[in-house]
């Protein structure tokens, strides 16, 4: 198989990662580089098998690859998708797959446009192995109707001086987000890709409660599923040592990974048949207590997704994570943040041009920063500057 030539344009630390993963596989090379910093490209300007650029429409223009993965800041993603997708390249983008649902129309709208080229995200969670083996029992049918899920993901803790890394970091214009759309995309993609899209959410949350920020650094939303299902999503960057539970109920029993071990509380007589044959009054069906085994992290998630991609370019076959499916996990979150924010109950598909005007007040508002909002998000002050 020929290597796939693949340029990376942002080499921070996920960029780098990414070189370096690329480096260990047999299907690609990196062939090309792009950062606007020019001191980002002091490790390869001396290799001649790499260029380097430090302007994004010159490494588009020049640049010798067929595939370009971004991994530049969240603003940026779709811009850069679509300058790749036009250019004719194949692409892989970083999650999130863009800040708000409006902003990532056009790169929808570029992938519908070039059918031929491949076009990916790096969800790389889906890769281990107990999400795996969750998502098969789902479509599977071992679970049954499910009725309930529930995910405690508060092990996010980060301290002042995380936040004060960056100039960019926890602020409107510059992430446009908090802990859901910096540190909780991969949960939000798998809770879609395990239970679909929800009909509506429910949300509180504050901002600044922990830390000194602009944005959420807490927040906990309630989820109603077509089919009467519901869910309690919570994440936070404030805990320590936090939670990681995901709990599903089903006709079956109950689900629940937590610690890296997948336990199965198994109902020998599914939970709506026991109910409505069973004489007694008090009584729930006998249950077997199943460890089922997917234990590890995965520690090669990244290079797997990217395996994946270079693959899927040369020989075809099915994407690890598609681009278009990432549009779900980040409507999702928007939808957590309007609710929470405007204290109001938000209904999906949401109003894209609606939480566009939302950020854009955030961002143009001196008080989002100054006042440092410590209370709940629900305020009356808040909410009357929407």
């Amino acid at each position: 198989m020929d290597k796939v030539k693949t340029g990376i344009i942002g080499l921070g630390s996920m960029g780098t990662a990414h070189m370096n993963s690329i480096g260990q596989l047999n299907n690609s090379v990196v062939t090309a580089v792009c950062d606007i910093d020019p001191e980002r490209l002091a490790t390869v300007r001396d290799r001649k098998d790499i260029q380097t650029f430090t302007d994004p429409d010159k490494f588009f223009a020049e640049g010798d690859m067929e595939a370009v993965v971004v991994a530049t800041p969240h603003y940026d993603h779709p811009p850069l998708g679509v300058k790749a997708l036009e250019s004719g390249r194949h692409l892989l983008v970083e999650k999130p797959v863009g800040v708000h649902k409006k902003m990532v129309q056009p790169l929808l709208d570029a992938i519908a446009a070039h059918p031929g080229q491949v076009a990916a995200i790096m969800f790389n969670q889906r890769t281990i192995p107990a999400h795996r083996k969750i998502k098969q029992l789902i479509d599977n049918g071992e679970l049954g109707k499910i009725t309930r899920v529930n995910w405690i993901i508060s092990d996010w803790f980060r301290s002042q001086t995380y936040y004060n890394s960056g100039g960019w970091r926890a602020t409107w214009a510059g992430e446009g987000g908090g802990v859901l759309l910096n540190q909780c995309p991969h949960q939000l993609d798998l809770m879609q890709w395990f239970f679909g899209m929800p009909k509506r959410v429910l949300a509180m949350g504050t901002i600044a409660k922990y830390h000194d920020i602009e944005v959420e650094d807490e927040l906990t939303a309630l989820l109603e599923y077509p089919d009467g299902a519901t869910g309690v999503f919570v994440a936070s960057t404030g805990e320590a040592p936090g939670t990681n539970r995901l709990e599903i109920t089903c006709d079956r029993g109950k689900l629940v990974y937590e610690g890296g071990k997948l336990q199965f509380s198994r109902n020998e007589i599914p939970v709506s048949k026991f109910s409505a044959e069973t004489e007694l009054r008090f009584g729930t069906p006998d249950c077997w207590d199943v460890t089922i085994p997917a234990a590890g992290t995965n520690p090669t998630q990244h290079r797997d997704v990217l395996d994946n991609f270079f693959n899927v370019i040369r020989e075809g076959g099915k994407l690890i994570a598609p681009l278009l499916e990432g549009i779900r996990s980040l409507e999702l979150g928007n939808a957590m943040l309007m609710a929470a924010l405007q204290n109001r109950e938000v209904t999906l598909p949401i109003d894209g041009d609606a939480f566009e005007t939302m950020l854009e007040k955030l961002i143009t508002s001196s008080t989002s920063r100054k006042k440092a909002f410590t209370g709940k998000l629900n305020t009356d002050e808040f909410n009357t500057s929407f």
